[in-house]
């Protein structure tokens, strides 16, 4: 096991927005008061925008509902999902910091093994200011972390590493099972904590949740869309795992890494999975041929920036997805909104790839 760090990370609370999708009183914010007070916080009111969202005092914070959605964004505001989590996405848009820390409303301060508080940010802003090592598995995982480096046999050419454009934290108690594992196993909790972070390797994906997440913004912020998979859809709870398919297919082209593991926070309390299942159902059979579909992506050399990838990965999206299901074809239309509005809020001028 590495030895805890002694090394000073950075706050990065000018350069970092905390996105908080939400349907309800944040009162969950109390726990991570110590942790978040410092920062700006965007919260995206899921539902009914009628509805009063109560936040604790003393927090820097902007709320939008599905009003101003509408107003700010026009009839492209179809591009957001409602009454789904994947509005957060409209916060990932609209931010002007570097990086992004996004957290359920359900997920609180969970402990170490040795019963400290775990600040679950500093340790994402820890994974995304070191690099990440996704051409060669490094089996002392990170190097980076104090009390660990490269192993013996491991080629010097690539000890530089790329820059971490992806922090993907876990989940202590509630596990993020899918409707028939919930069914299946109804009480199982995980009480397991691993102090591990590892680079996951170019050309593997993996099921990315969106409850404990930090981005680089500027590296892959354009292909971080959490979709359209809320009410009205006919495949919901996907919204996360599509945008971690799409985000790692843009990392591996852009030679950007992706880590998982540390931090953990403890999930509170599981969605019915009666519910979820009925929401997952296309999903469960349908992702049987996204994964061979996203493992056989192979973008174009022209495709330089994440804009531009991800117009690329829309195109075959359509061309090679709506044979599933028409819904596929409104999905790559909506990528492509995206991505208009994207470059509208972020403009890169002769980067722009919705314009090219």
């Amino acid at each position: 096991m590495a030895e805890p760090s002694t090394k000073v990370t950075p706050p990065l609370k000018d350069e970092l927005d905390i996105v908080i999708p939400t349907i309800r009183t944040l009162d969950f914010l109390e726990s991570w008061r110590p942790f978040f007070e410092q920062y700006h916080l965007i919260i995206v009111q899921d539902g009914d925008p009628s509805k009063t969202i109560e936040v604790p005092e003393g927090f820097d914070y902007e709320l939008y509902n599905r009003n101003d959605i509408n107003r700010i964004l026009g009839p492209r505001a179809s591009c957001i999902s409602y009454k789904d989590s994947a509005c957060r996405s409209f916060a990932f848009l609209i931010s002007k910091k570097k990086y992004i820390f996004t957290i359920d409303d359900d997920c609180f301060v969970a402990k170490d093994p040795s019963g400290k508080d775990i600040n679950a940010l500093q340790q994402h802003i820890e994974n995304l200011l070191t690099p990440s090592t996704p051409f060669f598995f490094n089996t002392l995982y990170d190097p980076y972390r104090e009390g660990a480096d490269f192993v013996r046999g491991y080629p010097f050419s690539l000890r530089e590493g790329v820059p971490t454009a992806v922090s993907h934290g876990l989940w202590l108690n509630i596990p993020d099972y899918d409707a028939p594992t919930q069914l299946v196993k109804p009480r199982e909790r995980n009480t397991r904590y691993v102090d591990a972070v590892f680079t996951i390797p170019k050309g593997t994906l993996y099921p990315m949740c969106g409850m404990n997440l930090a981005f680089n913004r500027e590296l892959i912020g354009p292909a971080m869309y959490f979709g359209l998979f809320g009410e009205g859809q006919p495949i919901q709870r996907y919204d996360d795992m599509w945008a971690g398919w799409c985000s790692k297919v843009v990392c591996d082209h852009l030679g950007l890494g992706v880590k998982t593991g540390l931090p953990y926070l403890w999930h509170s309390k599981a969605s019915n999975p009666f519910s979820n299942l009925n929401k997952e159902y296309n999903g469960l059979f349908w992702q049987e041929e996204l994964i061979p579909f996203f493992q056989s992506v192979v973008l174009s050399k022209e495709s330089t920036t994440p804009q531009k990838c991800y117009i690329e990965l829309s195109k075959l999206v359509k061309n090679k997805l709506s044979k599933l299901d028409p819904f596929f074809n409104m999905l790559a239309d909506a990528m492509v909104t995206w991505i208009e509005v994207w470059e509208e809020f972020n403009p890169s001028g002769e980067n722009s790839a919705a314009n090219p």
